[in-house]
Order: C-alpha cells, then sequence, then structure tokens
C-alpha cells in the first residue's frame, strides 16, 4: 500500500466524517467542493477536510482509494458515501440525516429541514 493510500486509510479510519476536497472547509477552492462543505457546515456537522490541492499523491490516491474519479468525497465512519451530486441528493431526501443519525453523527435537524424546504 502506497504512502497515500496508508494516510487515507488512516484518515477516514480515525475520523467520522471526512471530506477529501479542493480547498479547505473556510475556503474551498471549486464549486462542487464549496456546496458539499456548505452543507455540511450549514447542518453544523462536525468533520475533517483534507485538502487534495495540498498533495497531488493525495489527489490522485483518494480516487483510487475509492474508485471515484472525482473531488470531493465524503466519508463516514470510513465508507465512502459519494461527491457532490449524491450529497445533493442525499440532502434534499433525507437520506444524510438517516445515514448521520444511524451512525452517530450530530448534525442540526432544523438547519437540514431548511436545506430542503429552500430547494423544494
Amino acid at each position: 500500500m502506497s504512502d497515500a493510500q496508508s494516510t487515507i486509510k488512516e484518515t477516514v479510519t480515525n475520523n467520522d466524517v471526512v471530506l477529501f476536497m479542493k480547498g479547505t472547509k473556510e475556503m474551498p477552492q471549486c464549486g462542487f467542493s464549496s456546496r458539499v462543505a456548505g452543507v455540511l457546515n450549514y447542518m453544523a456537522v462536525d468533520f475533517s477536510d483534507v485538502n487534495v490541492l495540498s498533495d497531488e499523491t493525495l489527489r490522485q490516491g483518494i480516487k483510487d482509494y475509492s474508485d471515484w474519479p472525482t473531488v470531493p468525497q465524503l466519508y463516514v465512519k470510513g465508507e465512502f458515501v459519494g461527491g457532490c451530486d449524491i450529497i445533493t441528493e442525499m440532502t434534499l431526501s433525507g437520506e444524510l440525516d438517516t445515514l448521520f443519525s444511524e451512525n452517530g453523527v450530530s448534525f442540526d435537524k432544523d438547519a437540514a429541514d431548511k436545506i430542503r424546504e429552500a430547494n423544494g
């Protein structure tokens, strides 16, 4: 296993919620990363962010790790959940709420409901 793969595995194993993204949760550097980080921040989810732009081996490594070609990538309790489109759909359908609840991840249910109301 490469160093990047080991680092990724350790990161997703040791953090309940991890977003591999372009930029940081405070300063996303692409629209898709911004959307997912924005949803998580708005819902008050405590998550770790990994800036793939800071390390080319990590940027390619996360794509290889998940067998998913794009970034951002969200992991919950070590499991790959999806990218921007999937997270958006899950947020609007309520599936993300369920996933967080089932995994003991705290989030602001009222904020999640407001996202759905605004996009309904």
